[in-house]
């Protein structure tokens, strides 16, 4: 393939989108498929969930101006089942999945076809690069691009081209998806990555390049940004349980900080206490090991507070005032739910879809 090859021997494409509730940002992201420059032909299959703020209205008057863009039911809502009946709606050999939340670049859908024939890869994709437009969401854009705020990996802090785990988003050869079964619809979050494990399985190449950066906007609020993080956590956790040797060491980082304050704080107090009543012999030995454990939230507290003092330095006060809140806030939503959804402790998991 070379940019002199005739658009009418490209492959098609269809995106598709899984749309719930998502007003805001939907029309911004549909804006970003019809400005690609791929030459090829393609289309837009936007799978709508039940919606009550006016994304319904928006899609389908979208449709209506645009022929390319094609909304079916998803009953459901949830964001698998959307990417399943979308997928089965569509007939290009190029799948491109896409987030109702993401803004893809123009030449997204070009490189990654390009980048599709070089490798022969199943799956390929590339850097989740997220920006705000508030000083609170710019401090979740922060954390989401340190390795502090979500451990690091490639499809958030970038790398070098090659095969990869799993990779943010992704552009899929049709006969792949088809081949491992689409997406599991009863995983709601981290389906992406259920799903990247089973091509590699099957022998398929997931392959990262750093060339495909798509911006992605992220929640708006503290109470939004804890529900998203919990519930990625419990899944994630539910994830571990289910294929624990898939799963590399970071995703236990967060339970593990969780636990580690905890405990601290719990049983420091305890010691504390007991130093405080005086404690005698053994009880005070016991009384002074659990006052040590004091160390882990205080040292916590001080890497968020330095993180925060770096972040405020690169982009502004409020962004690190911010961040102070912001960066607990996700590690501690998602350590929870990982713990959670790990020891089986949720009576229904499927509720819980970070919306």
């Amino acid at each position: 393939m070379t940019p002199n090859t005739p658009a009418s021997s490209l492959p098609g494409v269809s995106y598709v989108m899984p749309v719930l509730n998502e007003v805001t940002h939907v029309e911004a992201a549909i804006d970003s498929l019809l400005s690609q420059d791929y030459r090829g032909p393609f289309d837009v299959i936007v799978a709508l969930g039940p919606s009550i703020d006016g994304t319904t209205e928006l899609v389908e008057r979208l449709s209506r101006v645009d022929p390319r863009i094609q909304v079916i039911d998803n009953p459901t809502g949830s964001t698998p089942s959307g990417l399943n009946v979308a997928i089965n709606a569509s007939h290009n050999p190029i799948v491109v999945r896409v987030d109702a939340h993401s803004v893809l670049p123009s030449d997204y859908t070009r490189i990654a076809v390009e980048t599709m024939a070089r490798t022969n890869a199943a799956n390929v994709g590339g850097i989740m690069q997220a920006e705000g437009t508030t000083p609170f969401e710019d401090a979740v854009a922060a954390a989401y691009g340190s390795a502090i705020g979500l451990g690091g990996g490639q499809h958030h802090l970038g790398g070098e081209e090659g095969p990869a785990e799993t990779v943010y988003l992704g552009v899929f050869r049709r006969e792949w998806i088809k081949r491992v079964g689409l997406f599991n619809e009863e995983i709601r979050r981290g389906q992406d990555w259920e799903l990247n494990r089973r091509l590699r399985e099957a022998g398929g190449v997931v392959w990262f390049t750093p060339k495909l950066t798509v911006t992605y906007r992220p929640r708006p609020s503290l109470e939004k940004l804890a529900r998203q993080f919990f519930s990625t956590g419990m899944w994630r956790g539910d994830l571990a349980r289910r294929f624990f040797s898939s799963n590399a060491l970071k995703y236990f980082a967060p339970p593990v900080a969780v636990l580690s304050v905890a405990l601290g704080l719990l049983l420091g107090c305890f010691g504390y206490f007991g130093l405080v009543g005086n404690a005698q012999g053994p009880a005070l030995v016991i009384s002074w090991i659990f006052t040590a454990l004091f160390i882990f939230p205080i040292l916590y507290l001080l890497l968020v507070v330095v993180a925060s003092i770096g972040i405020a330095a690169r982009r502004g006060i409020r962004t690190g005032a911010w961040f102070l809140v912001v960066l607990p806030c996700i590690h501690f939503s998602w350590g929870t739910g990982f713990i959670l959804g790990f020891l089986k402790l949720t009576s229904n998991i499927t509720a819980h879809t970070g919306r």
